[in-house]
């Protein structure tokens, strides 16, 4: 099998990402490990797709297996599927050996790897992320949770995989929605890191919307490679990771608001992305021209560009349940150019300002 390689130099957490083709049958990957039990988690959606074929290779490598199938969705992503790994692992007799493998999107990826971390006070695990949004976002850089029913990842870990498998293939099972909610986070590292990505992006969106070969390597394995650079940095979030939640409190306000599941994660994103490029603009750094391509690009692939209508209290309140606020401080990703973003605390007036612009935005 040929495949890029990437990767993630963080001491003893050490890890690679493998992005290619048909990976879910390279015997060779798995025959690199000396672990013998393996617990394959996944969903009912995946499961009829993949689940066969991951298991066949683990057979002819005469690997031992069990497999957990979740139901499948956002809704999901509690503490009752939580509780529903543990008694699985503990009925099973699993011990502090045994590797979990999460087969799926960022469902399953976060939540296999939340129950990771804290069976037997932890077990490695492997990420083998099946959607777009999964394999360049949240299969990257340790982040493990489930939401709380008053906020989105609110219950979680930092808990590094022992490595990340990126089967392109997968994607052509996707649904034209799913794949346009997994460019929303292709776009955000253009617009917060590298500028010249972004101007690439606007050349060949169209290619990567059509699952192109060439243009979507490119685009997963930049987008990995620039996170990963980040979570090298600041592996725990106390500073520079930050910047990788551009659009994210507008976006979890969204999710939250509507409740989980009406909009996929990367449709709350792209909205929360315009609006954060509202945000930046109001606060006199970026200008309108930056602004519009931002918002263009995200229309171009199908996303949402106007933000549901809570009202500026329910909007407070969704926000205010946000990870990044710290001290009740508002804190936002705010951009200081294409390319360049920090993040800092924003006053509820510039925030009434930020909405109200983008919903008279959709009014006019």
């Amino acid at each position: 099998m040929t495949y890029q390689v990437i990767n993630v130099p963080l001491g003893e957490r050490s890890y690679k990402i493998l992005v290619g083709y048909d990976l879910l049958v390279d015997e060779s990957y798995f025959r690199n490990f000396s672990e013998n039990n393996f617990v394959v988690i996944t969903n009912d959606v995946i499961a009829p797709l993949y689940l066969d074929k991951l298991t066949k290779t683990l057979n002819k490598l005469k690997k031992k297996y069990i497999s957990l199938i979740l139901s499948d969705g956002e809704k999901n992503k509690n503490l009752n599927s939580l509780n529903l790994i543990y008694d699985f692992l503990l009925q099973n007799k699993c011990d502090r050996k045994v590797v979990l493998i999460a087969l799926g999107g960022g469902v399953i990826g976060d939540i296999t790897g939340f129950a990771a971390s804290t069976y037997m006070r932890g077990v490695s695990f492997i990420q083998i992320p099946t959607t777009l949004l999964s394999q360049v976002d949240s299969s990257v850089g340790g982040k493990t949770a489930i939401n709380h029913t008053m906020g989105k990842n609110l219950i979680g870990s930092f808990y590094q995989p022992k490595s990340v498998l990126i089967d392109v293939l997968a994607l052509n099972t996707l649904s034209n929605r799913e794949i346009c909610a997994g460019i929303a986070e292709i776009i955000k590292y253009g617009v917060i890191v590298d500028y010249d990505f972004f101007k690439w992006l606007e050349k060949n969106i169209q290619k990567i919307k059509c699952l192109q070969k060439e243009e979507t390597v490119y685009a997963i394995k930049k987008s990995c490679e620039i996170k990963s650079q980040i979570v090298i940095k600041d592996e725990k979030e106390t500073g520079l990771r930050a910047i990788l939640n551009f659009g994210h409190t507008f976006g979890h306000a969204i999710e939250l608001g509507l409740g989980y599941g009406n909009w996929l994660h990367g449709e709350a994103v792209g909205c929360g992305m315009i609006m954060a490029a509202e945000l930046s603009s109001l606060l006199g750094y970026i200008n309108n021209y930056e602004k519009i391509r931002i918002k263009e690009i995200i229309k171009q692939i199908g996303l949402p560009v106007y933000p549901p209508d809570f009202g500026f209290d329910r909007w407070l309140s969704l926000i205010e349940l946000d990870k990044k606020n710290i001290d009740n401080n508002n804190n936002f990703v705010i951009l200081e150019k294409l390319g360049k973003a920090k993040v800092d605390p924003v006053s509820n007036e510039i925030l009434k300002h930020t909405i109200r612009n983008c919903l008279e935005n959709k009014k006019s």
